[in-house]
């Protein structure tokens, strides 16, 4: 077994584990299950936030690497710049579209000089890296890029990513719940340590939710070698509901494709990175069972704030989870990353079609894990064993371990790091489709 568990985040989680027993018996015994985290909150939530100096002023600027319009990754980014701007008078978001790695920098340099740009965020890996080549050129400048699998930093250049895999988690429950067929299917973009690293959380509620109800249910994963291909991906979402019967689809790309399969063939779907039927009223409640929204304003209000500060040494890499919230303008409270549907949260979120189909247990149990992430005392990672599917992908230093290699016992936490660069393997009970 593998040595990955950081001294810091497993003293966090046996201090935290011991907690568990209460949180569980306090959620399942008349704990709200809408997640009044969301709710507007009172002037009292709002207080507790420190705010930065308005005496400062910043402007934060995005460099999208899509288009913004219809795209749930780059148009939650550019719904994150909004919020921070609108939450600080003295914040200014100002962004770029469609930004390949070759003009990455030029934008950046012009966005600085031209705009006054005191932060620059590259919102995907394969063109944010390059940021780190004016990091030592504009030491007062915050730079920063998503994390795909590389966790390069300099003191300004922060990197960060959010736990998707915990929202993925609850997601999985529902999804292992709702099948009838026991067949569920995933739309995946490519082997990489990000994808392979959320399809995992979102296993892991699957095998919950079927160990629980007593069923047996298959995950069928096949890749299509972009994130953005429509075509590609319609034609494999058809391939996994025609020939192996699934009857709720996922995906780990970025086109509208697969829901529109799900639509046609009347079959329920599971959402990523935006609530797609609350932000773009995409399919609809008879589709779309729920969807998980990441909310990266959590992440840029920290680097927001740190900027304002004057801090020389924020902190640079940034692993936001369910547990870090920030406040909006408006007064509501938000996660990093939460499930939501049609402008709810929480298990309200829970499309009232499926709901209906899901056993009260299940419901339970999505009410009860998600209000212990808010809290921060229970992760999916920690309380459950990693065993290898053995596939996945080779990485220099990291071969792909063996069939039924227990890579992680139950009880520990993975380092942030090791999830975040090394995490290389698909868990057991996923089906890799050529």
């Amino acid at each position: 077994m593998r040595a990955i568990s950081s001294a810091s985040t497993l003293r966090r989680f046996s201090v935290l584990f011991l907690l568990l027993l209460v949180a569980l018996t306090t959620t399942m015994c008349g704990g709200s299950s809408s997640g009044g985290e969301e709710a507007s909150s009172s002037g009292e939530a709002s207080s507790q936030e420190s705010a930065p100096s308005m005496e400062s002023v910043a402007t934060l600027a995005i460099e999208h690497f899509s288009v913004i319009e219809g795209t749930t990754w780059s148009g939650a980014h550019h719904r994150a710049g909004k919020r921070v701007a609108e939450k600080y008078p003295t914040v200014e978001y100002v962004y770029r579209e469609e930004v390949g790695p070759d003009s990455t920098v030029p934008f950046a340099e012009e966005l600085i000089t031209g705009e006054g740009a005191d932060i620059v965020v590259g919102n995907a890996e394969f063109m944010g890296l390059p940021l780190v080549e004016l990091a030592d050129k504009y030491p007062d400048v915050y730079f920063g890029s998503v994390i795909a699998s590389d966790l390069t930093t300099r003191p300004n250049f922060i990197r960060f990513f959010p736990r998707q895999y915990q929202a993925l988690y609850l997601e999985g429950l529902i999804a292992g719940a709702l099948t009838q067929t026991g067949n569920i299917g995933v739309v995946s973009a490519f082997p990489s340590v990000q994808v392979i690293r959320r399809q995992a959380g979102f296993t892991l509620g699957v095998q919950d939710a079927a160990a629980l109800l007593g069923k047996e249910v298959n995950i069928y994963v096949k890749y299509v070698g972009d994130w953005y291909n429509p075509t590609e991906e319609r034609d494999i979402a058809t391939t996994l509901v025609e020939q192996y019967n699934v009857d709720v689809l996922t995906q780990q790309t970025d086109s509208g494709s697969p829901l529109d399969v799900a639509v046609e063939q009347g079959i329920w779907y599971v959402g990523k990175d935006m609530d797609i039927v609350g932000e773009y009223g995409w399919g609809g409640l008879e589709t779309v069972a729920v969807s998980f929204d990441t909310r990266w304003e959590v992440i840029y209000d920290r680097m927001v704030k740190d900027w304002l500060a004057r801090d020389r040494q924020p902190i640079n890499v940034l692993y936001l989870g369910m547990d870090d919230q920030m406040v909006l303008a408006d007064g509501t409270r938000i996660a990093a990353v939460d499930i939501m549907n049609d402008g709810k949260v929480g298990v309200d979120a829970i499309s009232p079609n499926a709901r209906d189909l899901i056993p009260q247990e299940i419901i339970d149990l999505v009410a009860a894990r998600r209000d212990q992430m808010m809290k921060g005392v229970w992760d999916p990672f920690f309380a459950h064993e990693f065993v290898s599917n053995g596939t996945g992908l080779e990485l220099e230093g990291a071969s792909v371990p063996p069939a039924g290699e227990v890579v992680k016992p139950a009880d520990e936490m993975p380092d942030d790091a090791w999830l975040l660069s090394k995490f290389n393997f698909d868990l057991a009970g996923i089906t890799i489709l050529e």
